[in-house]
């Protein structure tokens, strides 16, 4: 037997228990507690000096094991328009499909999937880099880092 739930939210958290009657031993049950996630998601600030190396970690507190055996991209946002910058899929080397010429040689995927820009430019300020690991097709984890770019 199997329990199909669709349009899954966090409502729907709770103990769930199957039982049905057997012939001749009697009914038989069994119970699995759900717990649903809301989306996940860390938001950081990181600063950096004009001209300096930029490196973004994907998921501060998973470790690299983690993260490599699942698909993750980073993107850029600003102004609400988001550009992917990097794909990486399990085994395979990256991918990296930004076709902006502001990110285009300023943009390195680094050893446990840091995202490394260098040099880092005023237009850099503000910018939203984030990154998407892809646990499951309906389990996405996210970390969002904003950039604060500083003269000397």
């Amino acid at each position: 037997w199997a329990l199909h739930l669709k349009n899954v939210t966090v409502s729907l958290s709770g103990q769930y228990e199957c039982s049905f009657a057997t012939y001749p031993y009697g009914t038989k049950a069994a119970k699995i507690q759900l717990t649903v996630k809301a989306k996940e998601e860390q938001l950081y600030v990181k600063e950096v000096q004009l001209n300096q190396a930029l490196e973004i970690p994907c998921l501060e507190d998973k470790t690299s094991e983690n993260l490599s055996n699942y698909p993750l991209k980073w993107l850029v946002e600003e102004n609400g328009r988001k550009e992917e910058l990097v794909t990486k899929e399990p085994s395979y080397p990256a991918v990296y499909r930004n076709g902006s010429a502001l990110y285009r040689q300023r943009v390195h995927l680094g050893l446990n999937n840091v995202l490394r820009i260098f040099p880092t430019k005023i237009m850099d300020d503000g910018r939203v880099f984030s990154c998407h690991v892809v646990y499951h097709p309906e389990r996405v984890q996210k970390s969002s880092t904003t950039v604060r770019v500083f003269g000397k």
